[in-house]
């Protein structure tokens, strides 16, 4: 394969609560005409569907393969860089991105090996919370204060031709690895996480208060350090120890 194939193949359009069968369609086209072809839907209210398949315009084999999935971390699964599209700022403070930069630091990343997804919300009510929380960065299409919403297959063409420029420059990205192994994939990560939220109810961290907001920073803390799995293995053996510690002092009780 050419070093661009090599790369496209590294990257993913990811959309999550598709309401309209259309915008997939547009989307499968979109990415199709820029030399992408992984397309991830997550819980799409209907697919497949003919008017995915008519605004597909040709583009039915991204159709064919796309992945459709009950949970986002599957749809995620197997990435280790991941960029939230977001219209607006939200209650998750995420490094806020431009759409070039966005895809300069996405080529970066698939450059080292890592696979990349793009991830897109409701056409509606854009990405929620817990969403954006599994993601690296924001991505902010810069557009007039007074009519800011794009069409979700429009913001999919402008991140698909942001990244095709910046693959067709005159050099790619030969940054040097950022980490001694590669990031921890989003399904090893959500794992974590799980762990880590059992762990803290069971050393009685949170006391009663609302653990909604401690988990969010916790999740934007680890999202930002990338461990690897070595690191992961580590930090689990920590959380272990501090159950089997808490269960003892609750058995001497």
């Amino acid at each position: 394969m050419t070093d661009f194939q090599d790369l496209a193949a590294r990257f993913r359009f990811v959309l999550a609560r598709t309401s309209h069968p259309g915008n997939i369609g547009s989307a499968a086209r979109a990415i199709r005409t820029m030399g992408f072809n992984r397309l991830e839907l997550v819980l799409p209210a209907r697919f497949p569907d003919r008017e995915a398949n008519a605004l597909a315009a040709g583009a039915d084999e991204v159709l064919v393969n796309a992945g459709v999935h009950a949970e986002l971390v599957d749809g995620l699964a197997g990435c280790n860089f991941v960029l939230g599209l977001s219209a607006r700022r939200r209650g998750v403070t995420l490094p806020e991105l431009s759409p070039r930069e966005a895809a300069r630091q996405a080529l970066a990343a698939a450059a080292r090996g890592e696979q990349v997804a793009l991830l897109f919300g409701n056409e509606r009510s854009g990405l929620e919370n817990e969403e954006l929380a599994r993601c690296h960065a924001m991505v902010r299409i810069p557009s007039v204060d007074d009519f800011s919403s794009l069409n979700l297959s429009q913001a999919v063409q402008v991140m698909a031709y942001e990244l095709r420029m910046a693959m067709l420059g005159d050099e790619l990205p030969a940054a040097p690895p950022e980490h001694d192994e590669p990031p921890a994939d989003a399904t090893q990560m959500e794992q974590f996480y799980r762990h880590l939220a059992q762990a803290l109810d069971d050393i009685e961290f949170h006391k009663g208060r609302e653990p909604t907001t401690i988990m969010l920073r916790l999740r934007k803390l680890f999202q930002r350090a990338q461990p690897d799995e070595r690191e992961l293995r580590v930090l689990h053996g920590i959380l272990a120890d501090a159950q089997r510690m808490a269960g003892l002092a609750k058995s001497e009780k």
